[in-house]
């Protein structure tokens, strides 16, 4: 059975609907990402638990963003070619 969308909309992660959560194990650490945030003005959660392990994959991914590909045109080999010589692609620099 094939999942149906439920109309529900995300939010962008760091925005007053879906801020950041992060887990640190000291306070110096904590104080240290609130000032990143801050300096970005993304919203943010800090957990301070000295019992587990650190977490901030959610602030690396607001700081590394996914760049969208963009596709390059391919040339047919029967197209003119792309240096300009006049010639079809197969061709010229096609072979």
């Amino acid at each position: 059975m094939a999942k149906q969308f439920e109309g529900k909309k995300f939010e962008k992660l760091g925005t007053e609907k879906n801020p950041a959560v992060v887990k640190v194990q000291t306070e110096d650490r904590a104080k240290e990402l609130k000032a990143v945030f801050e300096k970005n003005n993304w919203a943010y959660t800090v957990e301070l638990d000295p019992e587990k392990p650190e977490d901030i994959t959610q602030l690396d991914i607001l700081l590394n963003p996914i760049k969208t590909k963009i596709a390059e045109t391919k040339v047919g080999r029967n197209e003119p070619c792309h240096c300009g010589s006049g010639l079809k692609y197969k061709k010229c620099c096609g072979k």
